[in-house]
C-alpha cells in the first residue's frame, strides 16, 4: 500500500495496526510553505514555524517507524507525489490512501497518478471528502470536487463515504 501525505505519521501508524500491510510506502515532501494561502495547512505558518520544523517532523517519522523501516515493512519517500509516483511500476499497489495537498488541481493529479499505479479492482481511498464548510476552508473543497469528477471520468465504484473518508474501487 501507499499513503500520500504523512505529516507526523499518526494515520500511518493506524494503517500498520489495522491493515498490517506487508509493505507500506509513505510519500511526503515535509516542506514548509510560507504563503498566507497555506497558513492553516499542516505545513503552513500557523502550524509550523519554518523548514526546520518540517525537517524535524520528517526525522520524527523516521524514528517512529525505525523498526518497520529496518525490516522493510515501511519505505519512506521524501518528495512530492508527482516526483515519486512515476518511479513505481503501473499496476503495483493494492491500495493507495490520498491525503496530500487538498487543493483541487493537486488532488486531481494525485488521483490520476494513483489510477495508473493501482491494480485492477484495487482501492483509491482518502481523507477530507466534504463540501466546503460554511466557515470556509483553505482547500476550497478541492478533495470532494476532484474525487467526484475522477470517479465519474474513470467510472470507478464509490464504495463508501464515512467520516469524510472515501473508498473507491478501480474496475
Amino acid at each position: 500500500g501507499l499513503e500520500i501525505g504523512v505529516n507526523n505519521g499518526d494515520f500511518s501508524e493506524r494503517i500498520l495496526e489495522i491493515v498490517r500491510p506487508k509493505e507500506l510506502h509513505l510519500i511526503d515532501p515535509w516542506k514548509f510553505f510560507d504563503s498566507d494561502f497555506y497558513k492553516d495547512a499542516p505545513y503552513g505558518k500557523d502550524n509550523v514555524k519554518n523548514q526546520l520544523d518540517m525537517d524535524k517532523k520528517y526525522e520524527s517519522v523516521q524514528k517512529r517507524f525505525s523498526n518497520e523501516i529496518l525490516n522493510g515493512q515501511i519505505v519512506i519517500h521524501r518528495g512530492f507525489s508527482e516526483e515519486i509516483m512515476p518511479k513505481f511500476d503501473n499496476d503495483f499497489f493494492d491500495w493507495i490512501y490520498v491525503d496530500g495537498n487538498h487543493l483541487y488541481e493537486y488532488v486531481k493529479k494525485d488521483l490520476q497518478l494513483c489510477y495508473e499505479k493501482i491494480k485492477d479492482y484495487a482501492l483509491i481511498t482518502g481523507d477530507d471528502y466534504y463540501d466546503l464548510p460554511p466557515d470556509g476552508d483553505w482547500s476550497e473543497g478541492g478533495v470532494k470536487k476532484a474525487v467526484d469528477e475522477f470517479i465519474h471520468l474513470k467510472k470507478l465504484e464509490l464504495i463508501q463515504v464515512k467520516n469524510h473518508q472515501f473508498i473507491s474501487k478501480k474496475l
